[in-house]
């Protein structure tokens, strides 16, 4: 609790006095005076105030934000602050059914605290701004689902298991009447630990970009869905449906499917490659892939992908690029 932070900002002044407009959580990340919390708790903001949970409260500055993760990391001055840096885990030893705690500040009731279970792992979600078109394209993979209360004001805390390390940033909440019901999603640190030292050191965030794109596997158009339909020779991978020009993929010899089907409406690719595995890790889909780029790689890296291709397995090296 004492690594506990409650945000709150005040993103416009009205009249002569200033207003809070939004309030989150956020946790201290190191003996520097960074802090932790989600973008959408501090993006736009004009004057952010950090409370400790001994009521110590200082003014905070942005030090960058990153719409994709919906991370971001603000700045306390140090010799102000009474920091208690958090211990961080391994999200990628989780299992569903794993006891989880949420801390934060809920509607501003600082120091709440929430126990529940992992309820599934490798969610997706959209990216921080769901009405700017030119993040529609990307999500925000291998997200947590718990069932552990999570209600506005939590944003931006951390998720932690029975030892008391962060294993998730608390992030969303699927609900229809504004309040939790039961599902909530949280950001895994193993995701943290990639993006926040290069907000500190950069200010921005460079993720590895392949450049190929595949039917969605909602509805019903996954290989696993297809495999019988189609005659498939496997039952889990990315079916290639596009390869952008230039792209990595494109450079590496990737193909995509000259041939099409029309299932339930969405044309399908007949003779394209399948990627079933990156660097010898088997992956299901998509979400899977992207998941293994964002936690395990960086631009410029070299990458093995290995294809089915007219019922042949072949691998293929790739060199990472920038994601445009």
């Amino acid at each position: 609790n004492p690594s506990v932070v409650n945000i709150e900002i005040v993103s416009g002044y009205h009249s002569t006095i200033d207003i809070v407009d939004s309030s989150g959580s956020g946790f201290v990340y190191d003996a520097d005076g960074h802090i932790v919390t989600n973008a959408h708790v501090v993006r736009d903001a004009e004057e952010i105030l950090v409370t400790f949970s001994d009521g110590h409260v200082l003014n905070a500055e942005l030090v960058a934000v990153d719409d994709y993760s919906d991370l971001a990391v603000i700045r306390v001055d140090p010799a102000q602050a009474p920091l208690v840096p958090v211990l961080l885990g391994d999200s990628n030893q989780l299992q569903v059914g794993q006891r989880v705690i949420a801390i934060g500040n809920p509607f501003g009731l600082d120091g709440s605290m929430t126990v529940g279970i992992v309820s599934a792992l490798g969610r997706s979600l959209p990216s921080a701004r769901l009405l700017d078109p030119a993040y529609d394209q990307y999500s925000n993979p291998s997200i947590i689902q718990v069932d552990a209360a999570v209600n506005p004001g939590n944003s931006g805390g951390p998720l932690l298991d029975s030892y008391g390390q962060v294993i998730g940033i608390n992030t969303a909440i699927r609900t229809e009447n504004g309040g939790f019901q039961g599902i909530a999603f949280a950001v895994p640190v193993n995701t943290m630990k990639r993006i926040v030292p290069q907000l500190i050191e950069q200010g921005s965030v460079q993720y590895s970009w392949l450049g190929i794109t595949s039917p969605a596997a909602e509805g019903g158009y996954s290989v696993a869905a297809l495999a019988d339909e189609l005659n498939l020779p496997v039952r889990n991978g990315i079916l290639v449906s596009e390869v952008t020009p230039g792209s990595p993929a494109a450079r590496a010899g990737l193909r995509a499917g000259t041939q099409t089907t029309t299932i339930r409406g969405v044309p399908i690719p007949l003779d394209s490659d399948i990627i079933v595995a990156i660097n010898g890790q088997m992956i299901r889909d998509i979400d899977s892939l992207v998941a293994y780029l964002v936690e395990n790689t960086s631009p410029g890296d070299t990458i093995t992908l290995t294809i089915v291709r007219d019922a042949q397995t072949l691998d293929l090296d790739v060199t990472l690029g920038i994601r445009p």
